[in-house]
């Protein structure tokens, strides 16, 4: 019976493993979100004190191509609308992981005792 339970137990603590990994790639997401929406609200005020003549310009690859303000605003605002949405689905997904790796943690628990009960 003990190896049984010592095959679970591995078993649940590589899920636990696995559980760990991804809440670790969810924070850094995250933490890469945080970084684009934070660029991109510097960037929106910087629009809001432009004039309406101001010219604005694009990286795109090596090389800058003016744009229009109006344009500019609107891909920064959906940008930000999208860091949002991001922001929030990341949200909810670490709380689910999280409650994952309570319940493994709980598994885990129950295991160990059950193998302490056994010797």
């Amino acid at each position: 019976m003990a190896p049984d339970l010592n095959k679970k137990l591995e078993d649940e603590v590589e899920k636990y493993r696995q559980t760990q990994n991804d809440m670790k790639k969810f924070v850094t997401q995250q933490q890469q979100l945080f970084i684009t929406k934070t660029e991109n609200e510097f960037v929106k005020q910087e629009f809001e004190n432009l004039d309406s003549e101001a010219n604005i310009y694009k990286l795109v690859g090596p090389v800058l191509v003016k744009q229009e303000l109006g344009e500019g605003k609107e891909t920064v605002e959906k940008r930000l609308v999208y860091c949002e949405g991001e922001l929030k689905r990341l949200a909810s997904l670490m709380k689910d992981t999280e409650k994952k790796l309570e319940i493994h943690r709980e598994v885990i628990s129950k295991i160990q005792q059950q193998i302490a009960t056994n010797k």
